[in-house]
């Protein structure tokens, strides 16, 4: 039974499972990594606006964009680099530090010790019709709404386009991605991302419509990237584990508890049937027993009865034949037996005993069963391996990590976490990155969980104020310090999205000492 309601489910999630789809908190997400790069021609105090394109940010301080976007800086040496962010009110000056017409690629240097949140790269093939969504600053769109140079200047959010991939149509001169989100001058330069964010290809021209054919975009493609970066040693983050939809995982997990808590009802109804048809079986042995041991003392009790009425008429003969002091003997020995058989008689069981007794064995059966060990981690060291098909990846890359648990919530022998419902957690706010991890540890199942959000950067400054109100406390039993960080896992939480953009689920297994 168990097994077949393990396969239904597994049917069912199988049949729920579909094509990840965009979620608005991925594509926010990457949109924080999307900039605006302008080119400004400098004469004097003059500034005069000469146009500008798209980029995205492959390390915390280098954009990639196209080689023809910043092609007129290379040419003009008036002509330089404003690098706008989407989020912030700060822009930054940039250098080119790599360049390549042949695939039109470019790579600029962020100026001013400015530090930006990076994209990751998708490795992995791309399906022909995968859903992609472009970013970047579309020029018409700019001119819609009327922006002028000052506007331009100032950070604000990119614009989102929806579409599919037509195919790996590879151009002559270097391997491209053809799409059908729509694009126009100035998404030169900006990312195609996948529903998960991560980056598929830069965004570099359309095909040229008439007013009759359809336009499609082409985009420079991942592989094409990550050779370029490669040249220039630029580390990027790299992932090629297929996108998955925060709502299929949901799913997965909702049916997987479902089997779990069904797998645990079906085991207690067939203890409690095992149980029941033991103590059945319990119960007609003690009702046997209670049956034959009645009988049998009745017998008893009737044999002696019998004794006891031979032995009076044996002192009856006695006493007439004048055997006074044989007949008083007689008389002795048959009131003996006659009291004997009454005694006996009495003390029979009566079958209100039954209960009683298979109680008393129930009981005794309890306190002699030794208790179960329950899977509870204990203090020590553990491999805790990730399990792919409960976790959604989208930005990370480790497949194993160490922890070393301490009851009392001491992770690798310096990091408190607090209590959090059954878990231990902590949560993770860096000053220097714009994501936000809660690491989780179970020891009812010695299961390891992270939680990534990527933030936006008044989330990350808010998150930060709240971190400040308690401090960053080492491993202690001081009870006022494991409340305090109890207190920051949920301030922290409750300013958090409701699903988190990446959530790794690690088993870990306790290693020998």
């Amino acid at each position: 039974m168990n097994r077949i309601l393990a396969l239904l489910l597994l049917v069912t999630a199988t049949l729920l499972t579909g094509p990840a789809h965009a979620d608005p908190a991925d594509i926010s997400a990457a949109s924080r990594s999307v900039v605006r790069v302008v080119l400004a021609a400098k004469d004097d105090n003059k500034v005069a606006f000469v146009g500008h394109g798209s980029g995205f940010v492959v390390a915390p301080d280098k954009i990639l964009t196209n080689a023809h976007v910043v092609e007129i800086a290379r040419q003009e040496p008036s002509v330089v680099i404003g690098i706008i962010p989407s989020q912030g009110g700060v822009s930054y000056g940039g250098r080119i530090i790599a360049y390549s017409p042949s695939n039109d690629l470019a790579l600029i240097q962020v100026l001013d010790g400015g530090r930006l949140p990076p994209m990751t790269i998708f490795g992995g093939p791309v399906a022909d019709g995968a859903d992609v969504v472009a970013i970047g600053y579309p020029g018409s769109v700019d001119r819609a709404q009327g922006l002028d140079l000052d506007d331009l200047i100032n950070p604000m959010s990119p614009v989102k386009t929806t579409g599919t991939v037509s195919g790996g149509r590879t151009t002559k001169q270097f391997d491209t991605l053809l799409h059908t989100a729509p694009i126009a001058s100035g998404n030169s330069g900006g990312p195609l991302i996948d529903n998960c964010g991560r980056v598929l290809g830069a965004n570099s021209f359309g095909s040229i419509s008439d007013g009759n054919d359809a336009e499609f975009g082409f985009a420079v493609s991942a592989r094409e990237i990550l050779n370029f970066l490669r040249k220039q040693d630029v580390s990027v983050g790299v992932t090629a584990i297929p996108c998955r939809s925060a709502s299929e995982i949901s799913e997965q997990e909702r049916l997987r508890e479902a089997a779990a808590r069904a797998q645990v009802a079906a085991a207690k109804a067939a203890e409690a049937d095992k149980r029941d048809r033991a103590e059945a079986k319990l119960r007609t042995s003690i009702s046997q027993d209670v049956i034959a041991e009645r009988e049998n003392r009745m017998a008893i009790a009737a044999l002696m009865l019998a004794l006891a009425v031979l032995a009076a008429g044996g002192a009856t003969v006695l006493i007439v034949q004048g055997k006074r002091n044989p007949g008083n003997g007689a008389v002795g020995g048959a009131a003996v037996l006659l009291l004997g058989a009454v005694i006996i008689f009495l003390s029979r069981p009566d079958f209100s005993e039954i209960d009683d007794r298979v109680a008393a064995a129930l009981t005794a059966k309890l306190t002699d069963k030794r208790p179960q060990q329950t899977n509870v981690a204990a203090s020590g060291k553990y491999r805790c391996t990730i399990n792919p098909e409960r976790s959604r990846i989208t930005v990370s890359q480790e497949d194993e990590l160490p922890l070393e648990w301490a009851e009392g919530g001491c992770v690798n022998g310096r990091t408190q976490y607090g209590r959090d419902d059954a878990k231990w957690s902590r949560i993770f706010v860096p000053n220097s990155e714009q994501t936000i991890t809660i690491n989780s540890f179970q020891p009812d199942g010695s299961e390891f969980t992270e939680e990534r959000y990527l933030m936006s950067l008044d989330a990350m400054t808010k998150a930060r104020a709240i971190r400040a109100e308690y401090g960053n406390k080492a491993c202690t039993a001081d009870p006022n310090a494991l409340a305090d960080i109890e207190d920051m896992v949920k301030a922290i939480r409750a300013e958090l999205p409701g699903q988190a953009n990446e959530w790794l689920v690690y088993e870990c297994e306790k290693l020998a000492q």
